[in-house]
């Protein structure tokens, strides 16, 4: 199968750019009918364009799950990027430090 991999094709765009840069993607997808593999840190985005989700440290990947259970993550590296991530709900002063562990990398 032919695969097209976009790195970052949305970072810096306006909201209303990147749902037409998305909007692409996903005709040249469905229409060619190629695989995709999205590469992103926007975790909000992943979890509502991507089916599913790889989570990578250090260049492997440590969590592999369905963007619908970003969530319920269960690698701590995976939750430390969820609690990083902004909310207009629970606005704090500082955002928490992710303590990481050299054995992500052995694993």
């Amino acid at each position: 199968p032919k695969v097209t991999t976009p790195d970052e094709p949305t970072s810096a765009l306006d909201v209303s750019v990147r749902r037409q840069v998305l909007n692409v993607l996903e005709e040249l997808v469905s229409e060619r009918d190629l695989g995709l593999i999205f590469i992103s840190h926007d975790l909000n985005m992943v979890r509502h364009f991507c089916d599913r989700v790889l989570v990578m440290y250090a260049g492997r990947v440590v969590e592999s799950l369905n963007a619908s259970e970003l969530d319920q993550a269960r690698h701590p590296y995976t939750q430390g990027l969820l609690a990083a991530l902004p909310s207009l709900d629970h606005p704090r002063a500082s955002l928490p430090v992710l303590q990481r562990d050299p054995l992500w990398l052995t694993h």
